[in-house]
C-alpha cells in the first residue's frame, strides 16, 4: 500500500512537471508587471487565450509584443513544452520610437532568464514584408491591437500574408483590435485607430484564411468610438491628459473585436 501511494505521488509529481503552470497561474503570477496586471480587466487575457485555443505544447508567434504585456503571461506559460516567438520591431530601422521599443523589450528578456530565458526574440516589418520565423512552423499567431498601425504604409495586407506563411496547415491567427462599427473609411481608421470588422475578416480572407470564431470577450459598450484624439483618448494613453480626464477613464480602454481565424488543413 505504502510502494503504491508512493508511486502515485512520484506519477503526480511528473505530470506536474510536465504541464508546467497553467494560464491562469501565468495571468496571475507575481511575477507579472503590477500595473499591466491593472489592465486584465480591460483586456481578459484568460478568457481571450482561452478563445484563441493557446495550449502550452504549441509553437506560438506574438505579433509586435511592445512592452510585453501579453508576453509576460505568454512566455512562462510556453517555456516548459511550448516555443514562443516575440515578433518586434525591426532590427534595420531609423524610427526612434521602434528602436526604444524593442532595445527596452530586449532588456526585458535579459533581466529575468528564467521566466524568459526561451523566448525568441525575432522582428516583424510587414512594408519590407519581413516576419523572422521559420514558414510552416506556428500553432498560432497572436496580434494584439495592431491592424490599425500597419495602414500607415499600406502594408496591412502584407501583415496577413505573413502570418498566413507563418502557420502550420490547420494553424490559428488570434486577432484583437480596436472597433468601430461598419461605414467608416479607411482614411478615418488610419486617423482613429480603430477598424471595423469588416475590413479585418476582408484582409484576413484575401490572405487566405477562415474565419472561425467571434467572439465579444472584449466589448466596451461604453465606447462610443468617437473621441477628439480617436482610440488614444482613452486609457492607457489618455492623449488629452487633465482634459475630462474622469470620464475618459470611467469609459476604459476601447471597444474591441476578438477575432479567430484558421489557415485551411489543405
Amino acid at each position: 500500500m505504502v510502494r503504491a501511494f508512493i508511486a502515485i505521488l512520484i506519477l503526480a509529481s511528473a505530470s506536474q512537471l510536465s504541464w508546467g503552470q497553467s494560464l491562469e497561474d501565468a495571468v496571475n503570477s507575481p511575477e507579472r508587471t503590477a500595473a499591466f496586471q491593472q489592465r486584465d480587466r480591460y483586456r481578459h487575457p484568460t478568457q481571450t487565450l482561452s478563445f484563441f485555443g493557446l495550449s502550452s505544447e504549441q509553437t506560438v508567434v506574438e505579433i509586435w509584443p511592445g512592452g510585453g504585456w501579453y508576453t509576460e503571461i505568454l512566455a512562462p506559460y510556453l517555456k516548459e513544452n511550448g516555443r514562443l516567438y516575440a515578433a518586434h520591431f525591426p532590427v534595420e530601422t531609423d524610427i526612434p520610437y521602434f528602436i526604444n521599443a524593442r532595445n527596452n523589450f530586449s532588456d526585458k528578456l535579459a533581466s529575468s532568464p528564467e521566466l524568459y530565458g526561451n523566448v525568441i526574440l525575432a522582428e516583424f516589418d510587414p512594408g519590407a514584408s519581413i516576419l523572422s520565423v521559420p514558414e510552416g512552423s506556428a500553432d498560432l499567431v497572436l496580434t494584439f491591437r495592431n491592424v490599425h498601425n500597419w495602414l500607415r504604409n499600406d502594408s496591412e495586407a502584407t501583415a496577413f500574408e505573413l502570418f498566413f506563411r507563418a502557420l502550420k496547415p490547420g494553424g490559428m491567427l488570434g486577432v484583437v483590435e480596436h472597433r468601430v462599427k461598419e461605414g467608416k473609411s479607411r482614411e478615418w481608421m488610419l486617423s482613429n485607430g480603430y477598424m471595423t470588422e469588416q475590413t479585418v475578416m476582408d484582409l484576413a480572407s484575401a490572405a487566405g484564411f477562415l474565419l472561425a470564431e467571434k467572439s465579444e470577450i472584449n466589448t466596451n459598450a461604453k465606447d462610443s468610438a468617437d473621441h477628439p484624439k480617436g482610440v488614444w483618448t482613452l486609457p492607457p494613453s489618455l492623449r488629452l491628459g487633465e482634459a475630462e480626464l474622469e470620464r475618459y477613464k470611467a469609459i476604459g480602454e476601447s471597444d474591441r473585436m476578438t477575432l479567430l481565424f484558421k489557415k485551411p488543413e489543405h
